[in-house]
């Protein structure tokens, strides 16, 4: 499976995170020898800097928004994506390059390993209350619109669905759903209302500890397999498209 999702949101993105129990140190050769790796295989990555918070970010350097990749470094996870890809085998071949060499040039072990995951994320542009859009969108005939879309509701001002399942007897191997809305109350409040996005997140996870794993690249590719599946099948049919659909009719 390849599939692409820019036609279904305004903004489509991946991205990986690797989440260890201990911290990396972080040690300049150590990070210039590991990056400079990362470059000979992704050469588009070619901008470094450094964050207040002390983070490290190798990224492309290009002025075109429309796609961007990343790669992240901090004490306790290495992260990395791509804004914009143009289907999910770019983010896999990406993903390869990066953790074939992670453990062997951040000197990363099994026991180290907390957890790993993918996540897909979907905005869809909407300039007005969030909130009151999804609340109608998916919970008008359900049992809790005798709260959140009730007579004495003026407003809804929180209604972000966060849903959570197992996918694995062990509950090792997770995938979550979360609808993020971006609306304050402020604008509630005023009527006035900046274009802002409405985020589906899509997060497939994997512990380590509880059955065996296997390596980091295999993790991945079950992960990603994983969320291609629930993309296509469940979440862009019953999250991303409704609410499309709500924008759409309210534009």
């Amino acid at each position: 499976m390849n599939p692409s999702f820019d036609a279904v949101c305004d903004d489509f993105y991946i991205s990986s995170r690797l989440f260890l129990k201990l911290d990396m140190a972080l040690e300049r050769d150590t990070v210039l020898n590991f990056l400079d790796r990362i470059r000979r295989g992704l050469p588009m990555l070619s901008k470094l800097r450094r964050r207040d918070d002390g983070c490290l970010i190798l990224e492309e350097d290009t002025v075109d928004r429309g796609s961007r990749r990343w790669l992240r470094l901090e004490p306790a996870s290495l992260r990395f994506g791509h804004f914009g890809p143009p289907d999910t085998s770019t983010v896999r071949q990406m993903a390869d390059v990066i953790l074939e060499h992670a453990p062997y040039y951040l000197t990363f072990s099994e026991l180290d390993y907390d957890h790993l995951e993918v996540v897909y994320g979907f905005d869809l542009e909407y300039r007005g209350n969030h909130d009151q859009m999804v609340a109608e969108t998916f919970y008008g005939d359900h049992p809790l619109a005798g709260f959140v879309l009730a007579d004495e509701a003026v407003h809804a001002i929180d209604a972000q669905p966060y849903l959570g399942i197992s996918l694995t007897p062990e509950c090792d191997m997770q995938a979550y759903v979360e609808v993020k809305s971006r609306t304050s109350t402020f604008e509630v409040r005023t009527g006035e209302y900046e274009p802002q996005p409405v985020s589906v997140y899509l997060t497939v996870r994997r512990y380590w500890g509880l059955s065996r794993a296997g390596s980091l690249l295999e993790v991945q590719h079950r992960l990603c397999d994983a969320a291609d599946e629930l993309a296509v099948s469940r979440v862009v049919p019953t999250l991303v498209t409704p609410l499309a659909q709500a924008i759409a009719s309210r534009s």
